[in-house]
């Protein structure tokens, strides 16, 4: 019998012997920096001249590992072992799948340290942000798992007399898996782990700057007893092996995690049948967003202030959940804007090694570059009243920005930045402020910091974001708790963590007997 579901806790670093253990774990994890890792195809090992470089954000000299990179004619290896493995692993028993995912689950309990000191390595995450990202991998395993035992025997239609009828789901065939390096583990594992569940085979392409964590997960699934050539390990260039992979006729269906315009562009090119291809390949998108914390003027502004520096700092802004705008009532604005630059001179950028800066590193030079942009142009549309500076000497950090008096369509209140950038906007009313939150292309979340019942249930029909939250900050979903995802340039709304996400990647099919 599986016990209920319950999240996996979070580690309390200010007890000193949590502390020890993960400074042991990052010294430990020290020793496998620089390491080669080979690529993954029917369980076997390939190795390619071609390298891609994982580095420490936080220290540009820092290698994590070189990465076999895969091209078009490995990927085509790859797409045919995972077409024929298909062949019999679509026929293999569910319970046998949940228990894959729950003896993986507990590989990565018990070396948590260990994962969670890799996830600062070579994310960049502070400890907390990292001990969470972990958690949250866990939590998929868990969850879908069980979700799977749950739909392993369809659902009920009704029969007559004359007749028995049943619903089942059955797997969809190929999947490709293009998973983000924000969550590096925990979105990468989310979607990996639903595809396989489900009975599909999948074709895993990590994000280019942190493939070395889905290798360790590779590893974690292999010893838990994951067949070969079930999930396919082959990281390499978005240009070449993605577009290869998405355009392919064999693909069934596409997991994606990541930009709009990337995410976009792939529904678009999915959208192309091609020659042979005799099914229309699904979709599981989610991209970005623009997310706003509402501050009512009937609002406890101490915590008002909290959510929006927690959502907008919290691993430099690089959530697509992140907080990026707050519409604040007139009547509270100036209190709010003092307290929310108090509490963001409070916090510091800095190598997430010894847990003493709140913010860790951008993701990279690229990153760096859009977001000092940004916050150029925000110097040009607001008042610039907390941070506005970087660093890039040694790793890429920036520090907690905050813009205040934005106009409602300014380009800093309109485009996602990515970053550890905030914009603040009056609101005269209620109405206003919830009109101004729904006025960009995004739609993922948001929070309303209210104590007016009224106004609570007026956002509830009227707020239009996938996940919405009442007095908290708009970050931090939990698996099974807060399913997650979506709406307009947000995503395909697939709720990952939710009752219905597996389901995506199945095709229901209704068999009737006659009695």
């Amino acid at each position: 019998m599986v016990v209920p579901y319950t999240h996996e806790p979070f580690t309390d670093f200010s007890v000193a012997e949590n502390k020890k253990v993960m400074l042991d774990a990052l010294k430990q994890i020290e020793a496998d920096l620089g390491k080669e890792y080979p690529l993954i195809i029917g369980g076997e090992r390939i190795t390619t001249d071609d390298k891609i470089v994982s580095l420490n954000p936080a220290n540009k000299e820092e290698v994590i590992g070189y990465v076999s990179k895969a091209n078009k004619e490995i990927a085509e290896k790859a797409m045919k072992v995972a077409d024929e493995t298909f062949a019999t692993w679509r026929k293999s028993d569910p319970k046998f799948r949940a228990d894959i995912l729950f003896r993986s689950a507990a590989i990565v309990r018990r070396r948590k340290p260990e994962f969670t000191a890799h996830l600062v390595k070579e994310g960049g995450k502070p400890w907390k942000e990292a001990d969470a990202d972990v958690a949250e991998g866990i939590d998929f395993m868990e969850y879908y798992g069980r979700q799977m035992l749950e739909l392993k025997d369809g659902v009920n239609v009704n029969s007559r007399p004359i007749e028995h009828n049943q619903f089942n789901y059955i797997p969809l065939g190929v999947g490709v898996v293009i998973s983000p390096w924000n969550f590096l583990f925990a979105i990468m594992t989310g979607t990996t782990v639903a595809a396989m569940v489900t009975g599909n085979t999948v074709l895993l392409k990590p994000a280019s700057t942190t493939p070395v964590i889905a290798y360790k997960l590779m590893e974690v699934l292999e010893e838990a007893g994951m067949p070969a050539g079930v999930i396919n390990y082959i990281p390499g260039p978005g240009s070449e092996v993605g577009d290869y992979l998405v355009d392919h006729p064999r693909t069934r269906f596409v997991s994606f995690t990541g930009s709009r315009d990337v995410g976009t562009r792939i529904f678009e090119r999915a959208g192309k049948v091609q020659k042979g291809q005799k099914w229309l390949k699904r979709s599981i998108i989610e991209m970005g967003g623009k997310d706003t914390i509402v501050v009512d003027k009937e609002a406890d502004l101490e915590l008002a202030a909290n959510a929006i520096v927690q959502s907008a700092f919290g691993f430099a802004g690089q959530k697509c959940s992140a907080c990026s705008r707050a519409i604040i009532h007139e009547a509270v604005y100036d209190q709010v804007k003092e307290r929310v630059v108090e509490l963001t001179n409070e916090l510091s950028a800095g190598d997430p090694y010894d847990n003493t800066h709140f913010l860790g590193p951008v993701i990279d030079q690229a990153a760096y570059d859009k977001i000092t942009s940004y916050i150029e142009i925000g110097k040009e549309e607001g008042q610039l009243v907390a941070g506005g500076d970087g660093d890039n000497s040694k790793g890429w950090f920036i520090n907690p920005t905050v813009f205040a008096d934005l106009d409602p369509n300014a380009r800093i209140m309109q485009e996602e930045i990515f970053g550890p950038v905030v914009a603040l906007a009056k609101a005269k009313d209620f109405d206003e402020a919830i009109d101004i939150a729904n006025n960009t292309d995004y739609g993922l979340t948001g929070a309303v910091i209210t104590n007016n019942r009224a106004h609570q249930e007026q956002a509830r029909e009227d707020f239009h974001v996938g996940n919405l939250y009442f007095n908290r900050g708009c970050t931090a979903a939990i698996v099974g708790y807060h399913p997650f995802g979506g709406f307009n340039m947000s995503g395909t709304d697939s709720k990952a963590g939710g009752p219905d996400y597996l389901v995506q990647h199945m095709q229901g099919k209704s068999t009737s007997e006659m009695l």
